[in-house]
């Protein structure tokens, strides 16, 4: 079994060896998005093909570069722990299978960003566009035209301005956008021009003034908060392998001889096993947090 094992990995070596690592990932990325592009929710498909227009996808050459850089570390650290080429191999390859999952969190957090900046542009722009035109329609209409916004928040921009026209009033239209991008620099301009629309402030210059000074400041938190997340993760993930050494310094304690000797012990297997699976929780939350909610005030 350990020999087949041997085998496999030397193969699977070669062949990255001579073919620069796309032919070998080209069949593994095919197979897992053709399942994922027919079972995954359409939303996610949205955001995986606006990443890839954007550039933000990795390519073939970087996900065989994660594989190899995940799984080699799996191995090392398995292999150091139990000292059984079969107990690494399955560290190993469950390891590997986390590879599109961290691509998803990272797709997710590159998305969100880039919404984020297009919510910020809109909201700006309108207010510009509005002390222009004292309408909330028409300012839509010139964010609309001035091609500064791009799809889906242009998309739905257009969606507000038709239902805008449909309804006769903006209630709904404004309803509909709120709900989709739920910030709070969203829902206080938007809460802002209803008030204007409907009490019929005149001077309506102060406020929008204001209302720009608060999103400038909401937009500066969330740059401030990003920046700090870079520099936890950093933090983070440096703690969450060493953590993983720690049976390392066991070892220099006790001994490879005498650490060999106690692996013979069931429990003590169970115990590093448990060890091993809470470390990699521990990791794994701790990406999920930093890619999630971001620019999310």
């Amino acid at each position: 079994m350990e020999l087949i094992i041997l085998l496999a990995i030397a193969i699977f070596v070669l062949a990255y060896r001579y073919n620069t690592g796309d032919n070998v990932y080209k069949f593994f990325a095919d197979t897992v998005s053709g399942v994922y592009n027919t079972y995954a929710p359409y939303s996610y498909r949205e955001v995986k093909e606006k990443t890839k227009e954007l550039g933000y996808e990795y390519t073939p050459r970087q996900y065989a570069t994660q594989v190899l850089l995940i799984g080699g570390a799996a191995a090392g650290i398995s292999f150091l722990y139990f000292y059984s080429i079969i107990t690494t191999a399955i560290y190993t390859v469950v390891a590997i299978c986390f590879v599109p999952y961290l691509s998803y969190l990272r797709t997710q957090r590159l998305y969100s960003e880039y919404i984020f900046e297009q919510i910020q542009v809109y909201t700006t722009n309108v207010i510009m566009e509005f002390t222009t035109t004292q309408s909330f329609v028409k300012a839509l209409e010139g964010v609309r035209d001035s091609g500064i916004l791009q799809d889906p928040v242009l998309r739905d921009v257009k969606r507000m301005i038709q239902m805008s026209y449909e309804n006769g009033t903006i209630d709904q239209s404004i309803d509909f956008f709120n709900e989709i991008y739920p910030y709070y620099m969203v829902k206080n301009m938007h809460q802002l021009f209803l008030q204007i629309t409907k009490e019929g402030a005149r001077d309506s210059g102060e406020a929008l003034e204001l209302m720009s000074l608060d999103i400038d400041a909401l937009v500066e938190g969330v740059y401030r908060d990003r920046m700090d997340r870079q520099v936890f993760h950093k933090k983070f993930l440096t703690f969450g392998c060493a953590c993983f050494l720690l049976v390392l310094v066991m070892q220099l304690l006790f001994g490879r001889a005498e650490y060999l000797e106690m692996l013979e012990a069931f429990y003590v297997k169970i115990i590093l096993h448990g060890i091993i699976i809470i470390l990699c929780y521990f990791l794994i939350s701790g990406e999920k947090y930093y890619n999630e909610d971001v620019g999310v005030e």
